[in-house]
């Protein structure tokens, strides 16, 4: 049974890597790259050499960077009293795209799953103690998500962190704005009754 040519199979399995990218949609992709004029694919591999070689973890909050602090750390209009603290450098994108927050960020590089191995050292808690402590920081943000590694997290690093008299807060969780009860989990309306607010 006739298949692909090597170079496109390893194409393909390189491409299957890549997160959301299933069997077929990697090898749509793959057959797209080989079609496509020379200088398409060309471009790719440049951008991506050139994003690779140029793109650094913001010393300070570990966020992307291409030249020492990125842009949000060398912002001196940001509230630095406000620290939010987030699992991946994009969650940082999504907070920034809300246009709502005006403070600082600190990405952990991920949470703690203690059956995975992964503890406090593998994680950058030890430079977010050391940065709450340096710095002005009054209220620290746990922008987690609610499964039970970002719970885990929450609840660690609240122990942590309130031992330093900061205060602690958590994302709000509950019905999203724009949907109707009868979309909405039994755990997710728990938690809408649970953290309630007055009006």
């Amino acid at each position: 049974m006739a298949d692909y040519p090597p170079a496109a199979l390893r194409l393909v399995a390189a491409l299957r890597k890549l997160p959301g990218l299933g069997p077929r949609s990697a090898e749509r992709l793959a057959l797209h790259l080989l079609s496509a004029p020379p200088g398409a694919s060309e471009d790719l591999a440049h951008a991506v050499r050139q994003a690779r070689s140029q793109i650094i973890p913001c010393p300070e909050c570990s966020f992307f960077s291409e030249d020492g602090l990125c842009e949000i750390c060398r912002d001196r209009s940001r509230d630095e009293s406000l620290l939010c603290v987030v699992e991946h450098a994009p969650d940082v994108l999504s907070f920034e795209r809300s246009a709502t927050f005006r403070g600082r960020y600190h990405v952990l590089g991920g949470l703690l799953s203690p059956l995975d191995g992964i503890g406090p050292d593998e994680l950058k808690i030890p430079t977010l103690l050391a940065r709450a402590k340096k710095n002005q920081t009054r209220e620290v943000i746990l922008g987690f998500g609610t499964d039970a590694r970002g719970e885990t997290t929450a609840l660690y690093l609240a122990k942590e962190l309130s031992a330093l008299g900061l205060k602690i807060t958590r994302l709000a969780t509950g019905v999203a704005a724009g949907s109707g009860l009868e979309f909405v989990d039994s755990i997710t309306l728990g938690h809408a009754l649970s953290h309630r607010r007055e009006i």
